[in-house]
Protein backbone atom coordinates (compact mmCIF):
# COMPACT_ATOMS: atom_id res chain seq x y z
CA UNK A 1 0.00 0.00 0.00
CA UNK A 2 1.08 3.55 -0.66
CA UNK A 3 1.13 6.54 1.66
CA UNK A 4 -1.75 7.91 -0.42
CA UNK A 5 -3.86 4.88 0.46
CA UNK A 6 -3.01 5.26 4.14
CA UNK A 7 -3.69 8.99 4.27
CA UNK A 8 -6.16 10.57 1.86
CA UNK A 9 -8.99 8.01 2.28
CA UNK A 10 -8.59 8.14 6.09
CA UNK A 11 -8.61 11.93 6.13
CA UNK A 12 -11.66 12.01 3.85
CA UNK A 13 -13.61 9.44 5.86
CA UNK A 14 -12.91 11.19 9.16
CA UNK A 15 -13.88 14.57 7.75
CA UNK A 16 -17.10 13.29 6.18
CA UNK A 17 -18.06 11.72 9.52
CA UNK A 18 -17.29 14.95 11.38
CA UNK A 19 -19.36 16.96 8.92
CA UNK A 20 -22.32 14.72 9.72
CA UNK A 21 -21.63 15.08 13.44
CA UNK A 22 -21.60 18.86 13.05
CA UNK A 23 -25.04 18.69 11.39
CA UNK A 24 -26.36 16.58 14.26
CA UNK A 25 -24.86 18.95 16.84
CA UNK A 26 -26.38 21.98 15.14
CA UNK A 27 -29.82 20.34 15.09
CA UNK A 28 -29.47 19.29 18.71
CA UNK A 29 -28.49 22.84 19.70
CA UNK A 30 -31.71 24.07 18.11
CA UNK A 31 -33.82 21.35 19.75
CA UNK A 32 -32.27 21.91 23.19
CA UNK A 33 -32.23 25.71 22.77
CA UNK A 34 -28.47 25.90 23.22
CA UNK A 35 -26.70 28.89 21.74
CA UNK A 36 -24.28 27.25 19.23
CA UNK A 37 -21.57 29.77 20.11
CA UNK A 38 -21.40 28.21 23.59
CA UNK A 39 -20.53 24.80 22.14
CA UNK A 40 -18.20 26.22 19.49
CA UNK A 41 -16.22 27.99 22.24
CA UNK A 42 -16.24 25.05 24.66
CA UNK A 43 -13.16 23.05 25.54
CA UNK A 44 -12.46 20.07 27.77
CA UNK A 45 -10.01 21.93 29.98
CA UNK A 46 -8.76 25.53 30.02
CA UNK A 47 -5.42 24.75 28.36
CA UNK A 48 -6.96 22.94 25.38
CA UNK A 49 -8.24 24.39 22.12
CA UNK A 50 -11.91 25.20 21.68
CA UNK A 51 -14.30 22.98 19.71
CA UNK A 52 -13.97 25.29 16.70
CA UNK A 53 -10.17 25.21 16.85
CA UNK A 54 -10.21 21.40 17.08
CA UNK A 55 -12.08 21.23 13.76
CA UNK A 56 -9.77 23.81 12.21
CA UNK A 57 -6.72 21.86 13.31
CA UNK A 58 -8.11 18.54 12.03
CA UNK A 59 -8.73 20.06 8.60
CA UNK A 60 -5.25 21.63 8.62
CA UNK A 61 -3.62 18.27 9.37
CA UNK A 62 -5.59 16.60 6.58
CA UNK A 63 -4.83 19.36 4.06
CA UNK A 64 -1.17 19.81 4.92
CA UNK A 65 -0.67 16.10 5.48
CA UNK A 66 -1.82 15.19 1.99
CA UNK A 67 -0.29 18.26 0.37
CA UNK A 68 3.15 17.83 1.89
CA UNK A 69 3.30 14.13 1.07
CA UNK A 70 2.24 14.80 -2.51
CA UNK A 71 4.61 17.74 -2.89
CA UNK A 72 1.58 19.88 -3.76
CA UNK A 73 0.82 23.50 -3.02
CA UNK A 74 -1.56 23.44 -0.09
CA UNK A 75 -4.19 26.18 0.10
CA UNK A 76 -4.26 28.01 3.39
CA UNK A 77 -7.54 28.29 5.26
CA UNK A 78 -8.04 31.35 7.44
CA UNK A 79 -9.34 30.46 10.89
CA UNK A 80 -12.49 32.60 10.78
CA UNK A 81 -15.30 30.09 11.33
CA UNK A 82 -17.97 31.09 13.84
CA UNK A 83 -20.79 28.62 13.10
CA UNK A 84 -21.43 24.96 12.46
CA UNK A 85 -22.23 25.82 8.83
CA UNK A 86 -18.88 27.56 8.39
CA UNK A 87 -17.06 24.60 9.93
CA UNK A 88 -18.87 22.26 7.52
CA UNK A 89 -17.83 24.56 4.66
CA UNK A 90 -14.23 24.34 5.85
CA UNK A 91 -14.48 20.57 5.87
CA UNK A 92 -16.02 20.64 2.38
CA UNK A 93 -13.18 22.79 1.04
CA UNK A 94 -10.65 20.41 2.60
CA UNK A 95 -12.40 17.44 1.01
CA UNK A 96 -12.39 19.25 -2.33
CA UNK A 97 -8.64 19.79 -2.01
CA UNK A 98 -8.08 16.13 -1.13
CA UNK A 99 -9.85 15.16 -4.36
CA UNK A 100 -7.29 17.15 -6.34
CA UNK A 101 -4.33 15.31 -4.85
CA UNK A 102 -3.21 12.67 -7.34
CA UNK A 103 -2.22 9.26 -5.96
CA UNK A 104 0.81 9.21 -8.27
CA UNK A 105 2.16 12.33 -6.59
CA UNK A 106 2.84 10.19 -3.54
CA UNK A 107 5.44 8.11 -5.38
CA UNK A 108 8.59 8.19 -3.26
CA UNK A 109 6.82 10.07 -0.48
CA UNK A 110 8.06 7.56 2.10
CA UNK A 111 11.57 8.97 1.87
CA UNK A 112 10.71 12.55 0.84
CA UNK A 113 11.90 15.07 3.42
CA UNK A 114 9.01 16.97 4.98
CA UNK A 115 10.18 20.08 6.82
CA UNK A 116 8.04 22.84 8.29
CA UNK A 117 7.64 25.14 11.24
CA UNK A 118 5.10 24.28 13.94
CA UNK A 119 4.83 27.07 16.47
CA UNK A 120 8.36 27.68 17.75
CA UNK A 121 9.63 24.35 16.41
CA UNK A 122 11.38 23.54 13.15
CA UNK A 123 10.32 19.99 12.32
CA UNK A 124 11.69 17.59 9.75
CA UNK A 125 10.62 14.03 8.95
CA UNK A 126 10.87 11.53 6.16
CA UNK A 127 7.42 11.08 4.61
CA UNK A 128 6.64 7.80 6.32
CA UNK A 129 7.49 9.13 9.78
CA UNK A 130 5.61 12.36 9.05
CA UNK A 131 2.43 10.47 8.21
CA UNK A 132 2.66 7.86 10.94
CA UNK A 133 4.01 10.03 13.78
CA UNK A 134 2.63 13.50 13.06
CA UNK A 135 -0.10 13.99 10.44
CA UNK A 136 -2.40 11.06 11.23
CA UNK A 137 -2.05 11.17 15.05
CA UNK A 138 -2.72 14.92 15.09
CA UNK A 139 -5.66 14.58 12.70
CA UNK A 140 -7.34 11.90 14.82
CA UNK A 141 -6.49 13.67 18.09
CA UNK A 142 -8.29 16.85 17.05
CA UNK A 143 -11.31 15.02 15.61
CA UNK A 144 -11.56 12.88 18.74
CA UNK A 145 -11.29 15.90 21.01
CA UNK A 146 -14.06 17.72 19.11
CA UNK A 147 -16.22 14.60 19.42
CA UNK A 148 -15.39 14.37 23.15
CA UNK A 149 -16.46 17.99 23.70
CA UNK A 150 -19.86 17.17 22.23
CA UNK A 151 -20.19 13.98 24.27
CA UNK A 152 -19.13 15.85 27.41
CA UNK A 153 -22.02 18.26 26.76
CA UNK A 154 -24.52 15.43 26.42
CA UNK A 155 -24.90 15.48 22.65
CA UNK A 156 -26.39 12.33 21.17
CA UNK A 157 -23.52 11.24 18.95
CA UNK A 158 -21.92 7.84 19.24
CA UNK A 159 -19.01 5.76 18.11
CA UNK A 160 -20.66 4.83 14.81
CA UNK A 161 -21.11 8.54 14.05
CA UNK A 162 -17.41 9.08 14.68
CA UNK A 163 -16.41 6.07 12.61
CA UNK A 164 -18.60 7.20 9.74
CA UNK A 165 -21.03 4.27 9.67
Amino acid sequence: MTLYEFSVPAFAKGLRAMSEILSKAEAECAARKIDPSVILADRLTPDMFTFTRQIQMATDHARYGAGRLAGADTPAAPDTETSFAELRARIASTLAFLQTVEPGAFAGAETRTISFKAGPYDLSFNGLDYLRNFALPNFWFHLTTAYAILRHNGFKVGKMDFLGG
